[in-house]
């Protein structure tokens, strides 16, 4: 059987890292959308529409021109502090227009796989398996908690896939993530303040990407922690990259969470026990050495 697969958020990092995966497949009509123009570089196997998020009308069409099969929903909100700043907006994007989207996929009987986040958690007690209790710490994880409870609560097929620190290059990127932040600082020079009590296990977007076509192409249904197998501070990770690319790791400070004065509080430690993805969706994400390895390359090639 075809599947017929909506893709939102194919301009963002992990959703360009997944039109490749579903373009040209066998038995797979892809939709990629997103705001804006198409940024991917790749133009064929798939067929791109604008679509705002918001726009009710608009993906109501969607649903009734394509009658997908499947929706693979990357978008949201992500920056934290933003998300504490414009409530509103969070509100609208994070929660309403999944609801939305719940209901057009309990309408064409859609199955829906969602991106959420570690943030739905406390950071008291991580890492996390997906059997237990969450607790945000700021209201980014309080919508992708709300935004998980919309689509269980309405019992349509789902698969959610919670995720973090996701690293990684595309071409035309709108933003940039810890380990490019990182590099271009100590590259330029820059000294960087980096927090010493977050610990978190950093994803490459290409293990993401490949866990959520496996969840896809499988018809897996339920709760995945997907994310690097590896827990580290922040500037562990800092210095990590550092090592990597041969940079001079005496521009980094170490600082703790409040000496930063961030809006939003961030969990202390998450990371994930991957236990359920390795054994159901054959998840074996890559060491984060090995992730630097493949991103120094694609950064050679762009």
């Amino acid at each position: 059987m075809q599947k017929r697969i909506v893709l939102t958020g194919s301009n963002g990092l992990l959703g360009q890292k997944i039109v490749p995966l579903l373009a040209d497949r066998m038995n797979v009509n892809l939709m990629a959308t997103s705001t804006g123009i198409n940024r991917h570089p790749l133009r064929e196997g798939y067929v791109y529409e604008t679509a705002d998020l918001t726009d009710f009308e608009r993906w109501t069409e969607i649903f009734e021109d394509f009658r997908p099969t499947e929706l693979i929903h990357t978008a949201a909100i992500t920056n934290v502090d933003h998300c504490e700043d414009d409530r509103s907006l969070c509100d609208a994007v994070n929660v309403a227009a999944v609801e939305n989207l719940v209901r057009l996929c309990a309408q064409y009987g859609t199955r829906m796989i969602h991106i959420s986040t570690d943030f739905v958690f406390s950071g008291e007690s991580g890492p996390y398996r997906e059997t237990d209790l969450t607790g945000p710490v700021n209201y980014y994880g309080q919508s992708k908690l709300q935004a998980e409870n919309r689509i269980l609560e309405s019992r349509i097929p789902s698969t959610i896939l919670r995720t973090m620190l996701l690293y990684g290059i595309t071409p035309g990127m709108s933003r940039t993530n810890i380990v490019l932040w990182a590099k271009k600082s100590l590259e330029e020079g820059v000294s960087i303040r980096v927090v010493n009590d977050q610990f978190r296990c950093p994803t490459l977007a290409e293990d993401l990407a490949s866990a959520t076509v496996t969840a896809v192409m499988k018809n897996s249904r339920g709760l995945y922690h997907i994310s690097g197998a590896e827990m580290m501070s922040m500037t562990e990770l800092v210095y990590q990259v550092a090592d990597f690319w041969g940079l001079d790791k005496s521009r980094v400070t170490e600082v703790t969470s409040d000496s930063l004065n961030q809006k939003a509080k961030r969990p202390p430690r998450t990371g994930f026990i991957i236990l359920k993805a390795q054994t159901e969706l054959d998840y074996n994400p890559h060491p984060f050495r090995q992730g630097l390895q493949l991103l120094d390359q694609q950064m050679k090639s762009l």
